[in-house]
């Protein structure tokens, strides 16, 4: 498969000259392969987020270096789209609003951005909340707005940062589910930050296990469970010996960087 992004022998250190701060990543080589779902998994404090924003631009490597399709990232590039754990809508904006931001930054005609908000609207399943501002929406609902909004922009790459970790259970199964389907219409690329096992499980192709601070690269898992995967997958032998393994991945070293 088609390589997307790139990082190559990254490292990662905050703050201090000389060998101080905090090396929060070393040496991390990590290919993303075009049209998959890949999950970065670990604790808190393992420095993914710290490679997503890399992938985003938001953050310079201290060494080595990332890459969107073979060029190096230098800024924030508009082909690569990022959905937060917060939902970052302009509260002022209503839902239509919102959406059509990135296609108003393209330049395209109010008829135009009208359509492409109300085709992601309906995509997310919020039609009917057109006219509605953030406020009047649940969490859930918010983030299905940025999602859209994030969508709307037409990115060939969706960087997402524990996006559902602040909802309620329930909420948070149901939007796995809805992501899922969307790439898998959109053909989109997918860089998933999680701490929960179970969700990377459900939803993606492959799993990128770091270490504790400094992170590094513990392992890269393909998962074969079959799709579509729901709340029933989980009762699978298969589902449960890939989670065991993950998890010995894990806590062990969380035992060894405690010790």
């Amino acid at each position: 498969m088609t390589t997307i992004l790139s990082a190559n022998t990254v490292s990662k250190r905050f703050g201090g000259r000389h060998g101080g701060g905090v090396l929060a990543l070393s040496n991390v080589t990590l290919d993303v392969r075009e049209g998959e779902f890949l999950c970065l998994l670990g604790a808190s404090g393992c420095g993914k987020s710290t490679l997503l924003n890399m992938f985003a631009g938001f953050v310079a490597p201290t060494s080595g270096d990332v890459s969107l399709r073979g060029e190096g990232i230098r800024s924030i590039d508009p082909r690569c789209g990022m959905v937060f754990q917060s939902y970052a809508l302009f509260p002022w904006k209503t839902v239509r609003e919102n959406v059509a931001f990135g296609p108003k930054m393209k330049g395209l005609r109010r008829g135009e951005r009208r359509d492409i908000a109300e085709r992601f609207i309906e995509l997310v399943g919020l039609s009917g909340f057109a006219e509605h501002y953030p406020v009047e929406l649940s969490g859930g609902m918010q983030q299905r707005v940025t999602l859209a909004r994030c969508l709307a922009a037409d990115p060939q790459v969706l960087l997402m940062d524990e996006p559902f970790a602040a909802l309620d259970a329930m909420t948070r199964e149901v939007l796995q589910g809805e992501l899922m389907r969307i790439q898998a219409h959109s053909g989109k690329t997918v860089v998933f930050v999680t701490h929960n096992i179970d969700e990377a499980l459900v939803m993606a192709d492959r799993i990128v296990v770091m270490s504790p601070r400094p992170g590094r690269i513990a392992a890269v898992i393909e998962n074969d469970l079959p799709r579509p995967r729901d709340i029933e997958a989980q009762l699978l032998a298969a589902y449960g010996a890939l989670k065991r393994r993950i998890w010995s991945l894990v806590a062990g070293d969380l035992q060894e960087h405690a010790a």
